[in-house]
């Protein structure tokens, strides 16, 4: 058995090395056919299909520049011709030339000849992926499933990129111990080559269910219910991945006896001699995909070489044009502000150094800075501190820092309240740590508040002169929507953590549940939620002011009409700030004591007024001598009607019945209320977000999901708590305790 000597720590920083990676090194073999191509111009729209299609760190830079490239994410994304069709070749150049070409670091071409046989492994999962998904017809697209097994082990290609000698000495290990490599990773790294993957398609924007099939292939992916988009594609996947292990086609790193394929067939009702007829089907499509991208070919390096040379000075002229026009279009474009830049730059599928790379790069663009550094305070658990380090546009970093131990990251005099400080005076432990040279006379520091806590900081060399004090003024303002952001996308963080944990193969499937809100959590995401609502509050006065403003001496229907948009975007940007404001600050409660049925009699008019049903099918059932609960009425009225209405959009055709029963609880103090459906059920993730202010299950635009968490915060308020349990498509229960 491996031993576990991985310290959280360390595993952290390999996730934030990984996360780095902008694409998959690509085989010689692969750039010189693709070179080849280009300059015999033989390189038609199939046959560069057939070549990105056979090689998995090609149709991962394809997926990110379909991303990149503003084209859909949905059925045309799956497709590698259709984004071929839609890209010009000349932007899929300019990505293959912006890859690394993949080369040993010895002189034995072992490390070369692992990275073959892994690459026909993909291969043959893809294949295989794809014969099964044709053998089911149930509705998966074949070329979804085969996309998916091709990149199912892009967490180990990442490795070898990243960590190419570790990544050997874990391979090594396995072959020696006759294992797989997932125990050794886990041991030794704290983290495995499924969840890096999974992070990569995230960054790289893959399609869901790819990124599903990445994330869950060693896991036990019989307890997912079907139920959940791309389940059924990581049943496929990992069922291809067992079966050509079985039958010994290239080689994935994993020495283990290989596991059998028939429990895996079963749960997709997969029989023996279907098995069978796959596997004689194999061996061809491998073979044909393996010689698209040159993987016979006796010396790629060389091949390559040749055509390289021959290519460059064909590309030196059209690369003069291209950074000519560059240069030209820098200095022509127009200026956005800070903010516009900055918040069009945050994607929810980053981390939050990824936020942070972007926050550094744009405050050393618009205020002309040396050197900045954004740093994030320490998370639970872990011992170092994020940063990252921008120099120049093309010069950025994300690295880890120690911090001492009788020093708070944040300084004291900026962890609750904004003030400049001079950098030199209070991090000189940061300063020391960092590759490149501040100058102590000139470096500044301020920090990036949420709620009245900073967390993190911005240091930058500060290079020409400038009014302290419009520049203070000017920060706070900043930093403040910039900590907002950073502390919403560091929450983020760490519910992709507790999924990955939850995820593993040891973990026990058991009903979704959610845990009673916690109140300090409450309380502090209502302060958030404040603090956000009153920093918006004022550019948003500003931008209807203005468009008031131009809209009365404006004569041209076309600005008219745009003019009319944008104030009626404000006025809705208005109406959600005042849900957020009646989330975070409700009326302080005022209770009396009061009988829980004429708190359900009147929730039920509520309900039924804002659901617009005339009749609610409720049951209710209360225990005998039930006494009065101390509550305020109208917010408690007010909390169980937005709980009704969920329940009766739950229901996706008639309308069921809605049980309510109460009981006292054993000490007597409290009255239990449990009010269930037998509607359509959530999944986990979905429980998870129930109570968070915004969060809907429904497409984007239908509604605001500010019920549950308004519920929430008004059972809370009243000293009370509230807990949901579900399982999809068997109705959810919501138990609420008030005092009584």
């Amino acid at each position: 058995m491996t031993e576990k000597t991985y310290e959280p720590s360390a595993a952290r920083q390999i996730e934030v090395v990984i996360r780095q990676l902008d694409c998959l090194s690509l085989l010689p073999s692969v750039c010189e056919r693709f070179l080849s191509g280009l300059l015999e111009q033989q390189l038609t729209p199939s046959v560069l299909v057939e070549l990105i299609e056979s090689d998995p760190a090609f149709t991962a830079k394809i997926f990110n520049l379909i991303h990149e490239e503003g084209l859909s994410t949905g059925a045309e994304a799956v497709f590698v011709r259709g984004a071929v069709e839609r890209i010009s070749l000349r932007r899929i150049r300019e990505a293959v030339l912006s890859v690394k070409v993949y080369q040993d670091f010895d002189n034995e071409g072992t490390k070369s000849l692992f990275r073959k046989q892994l690459t026909i492994h993909s291969i043959a999962v893809g294949c295989c992926a794809k014969e099964i998904a044709e053998t089911l017809d149930s509705g998966v697209n074949p070329q979804l499933a085969y996309s998916a097994g091709l990149l199912h082990d892009i967490g180990k290609f990442a490795l070898d990129d990243a960590m190419p000698k570790s990544f050997a000495k874990i391979i090594e290990q396995a072959r020696s111990q006759n294992c797989g490599t997932w125990d050794i990773e886990q041991a030794q790294l704290g983290t495995d080559h499924a969840i890096l993957g999974k992070k990569l398609a995230q960054k790289w924007h893959f399609p869901n269910e790819i990124t599903l099939a990445i994330w869950l292939h060693h896991s036990n992916t019989n307890v997912i219910s079907d139920n959940i988009a791309g389940a059924k594609i990581a049943r496929i996947v990992q069922l291809a991945d067992i079966a050509v292990r079985m039958w010994d086609i290239g080689q994935s790193g994993s020495y283990g006896q290989a596991q059998s394929a028939s429990a895996a067939a079963q749960g997709l009702s997969i029989g023996t001699e279907q098995l069978e007829q796959i596997r004689e089907n194999l061996s061809e499509a491998v073979e044909t995909r393996s010689r698209a991208i040159g993987l016979d070919m006796p010396k790629p390096q060389a091949a390559y070489c040749d055509i390289l040379h021959t290519t460059t000075g064909q590309l030196a002229r059209e690369q003069s044009e291209l950074s000519q026009n560059n240069r030209n279009l820098q200095i022509t474009s127009s200026h956005f502000d800070f903010i516009t830049e900055f918040l069009s730059g945050v994607n929810p599928a980053d981390e939050a150094i990824e936020t942070a790379e972007n926050l550094a790069a744009c405050w050393q663009k618009y205020y002309q800075t040396g050197p900045v550094c954004v740093y994030l305070e320490k998370q639970a658990g872990l011992e170092i501190c994020e940063a990252v380090i921008v120099q120049s546009p093309s010069q950025k970093q994300i690295i880890c820092l120690s911090p001492p131990f009788d020093t708070p990251p944040i300084p004291k005099a900026v962890a609750k309240s904004f003030t400049v400080l001079n950098a030199a005076d209070c991090v000189d432990w940061l300063l020391e740590q960092l590759e490149v040279e501040f100058d102590p006379n000139r470096t500044k520091l301020v920090p990036l508040l949420s709620n009245g806590r900073a967390v993190g900081a911005i240091i930058f060399e500060q290079r020409y002169p400038t009014n302290a004090k419009n520049n203070e003024e000017k920060f706070k303002a900043l930093t403040s929507l910039a900590g907002a952001v950073l502390d919403m996308s560091i929450a983020k963080d760490k519910q992709q953590r507790y999924a990955e944990q939850f995820s593993r193969p040891s973990a026990k499937p058991d009903e979704v549940r959610q845990e009673p809100v916690e109140v300090d959590s409450f309380d502090a995401l209502a302060e958030m939620a404040a603090g956000a609502a009153h920093e918006l509050n004022n550019p948003l006065s500003i931008i209807s002011g203005r468009a008031q403003l131009l809209d009365e001496g404006e004569t041209d229907t076309e600005r008219k009409q745009t003019l009319k948009l944008i104030k009626e975007n404000t006025g809705e940007i208005a109406r959600i700030v005042n849900d957020l404001m009646s989330f975070a600050e409700p009326p302080q409660p005022r209770p009396t004591p009061t009988s829980i049925k004429q708190i359900f009699d009147e929730a039920v008019q509520l309900a039924s007024l804002k659901s617009n049903t005339e009749h609610i099918n409720i049951q209710i059932e209360t225990a005998n001598g039930q006494q009065d609960i101390f509550v305020d009425s109208g917010q408690v009225v007010s909390a169980i009607a937005n709980i009704l209405c969920n329940c009766l959009e739950s229901y996706t055709g008639e309308l069921g019945p809605i049980k309510v029963a109460v009981s006292p609880n054993a000490s007597g103090a409290f009255a239990k209320l449990t009010i269930s459906d037998l509607g359509c059920g959530m999944d986990t993730e979905t429980v998870q977000k129930a109570t968070q202010p915004f969060f809907s299950a429904k497409p984007a635009g239908r509604k605001r999901g500010m019920g549950l968490a308004h519920a929430a915060r008004l059972i809370q308020l009243n000293k009370g708590l509230l807990k949901i349990t579900s399982q999809p498509g068997e109705g959810t229960t919501v138990t609420i305790s008030l005092p009584c």
